[in-house]
């Protein structure tokens, strides 16, 4: 894999989330990129079991669970501003037998689906964020493929996202900031993505100045 931006496109004005996603995967057409599939990635929520916690008032730790279709082999365990861990698939099951521990929040599973682009050397993914049955943004991922350094080919990524987000354009996520000059990893896109889904349950639903 290559060095990934992940970033929210708000709803574009007086449109609904798939209009706008339609908008957005016309554009990206437009400009000759070819569908390649479809993605998928979840993310759950866990929290630390009550009986765990020390003194009264102590706050619990939140855990973030999450897959990525592009590692379908591969399980992701994130806490918010800690380590990531990469596991197999069995750590779905292990997080059962640990329910002592760790227990899921009610409600919490967040996801986003969409349609996989191949444009030159950049792979764009753009997604419908869900929350249950409800529609609740929209996630916009590109990949540049050939380079594994987030500070050789920022300026690049920049360039392309402008070509379709316009004034909606991203700043260098702080995955890149964290790891300047290190090789960049599939654990760097998935704190990205937690970050994002974070983001959007904390978003009030309040009117949003989208693309035109």
């Amino acid at each position: 894999m290559g060095v990934t931006c992940v970033s929210q496109m708000p709803v574009a004005e007086g449109r609904s989330v798939q209009q706008t996603v339609e908008l957005l995967t016309r554009k990206l057409e437009m400009l000759g990129a070819e569908k390649q599939g479809t993605f998928c990635v979840d993310c759950e929520t866990y929290h630390t079991a009550a009986s765990t916690l020390g003194g009264q008032g102590q706050a619990g730790k939140l855990m973030y669970v999450m897959h990525n279709s592009e590692y379908p082999l591969s399980c992701f365990a994130l806490f918010e501003n800690g380590p990531c861990l990469v596991a197999d698939t069995n750590f779905d099951v292990l997080m059962v037998k640990l329910k002592g521990f760790f227990q899921s929040a009610k409600a919490s599973k967040i996801e986003t689906r969409g349609t996989r682009y191949q444009y030159c050397d950049f792979l764009v993914k753009v997604g419908t964020v869900t929350m249950g049955p409800s529609a609740r943004g929209i996630s916009v991922e590109v990949e540049y493929g050939p380079c594994v350094v987030a500070s050789d080919c920022w300026s690049l990524l920049l360039e392309f996202l402008q070509s379709f987000l316009g004034s909606h354009t991203p700043g260098a996520p702080t995955v890149f900031g964290n790891r300047h000059d290190a090789v960049y990893g599939p654990a760097d896109t998935m704190i990205q993505y937690m970050e994002l889904f974070n983001k959007i349950r904390k978003q009030q639903q309040v009117p949003v100045a989208g693309i035109r």
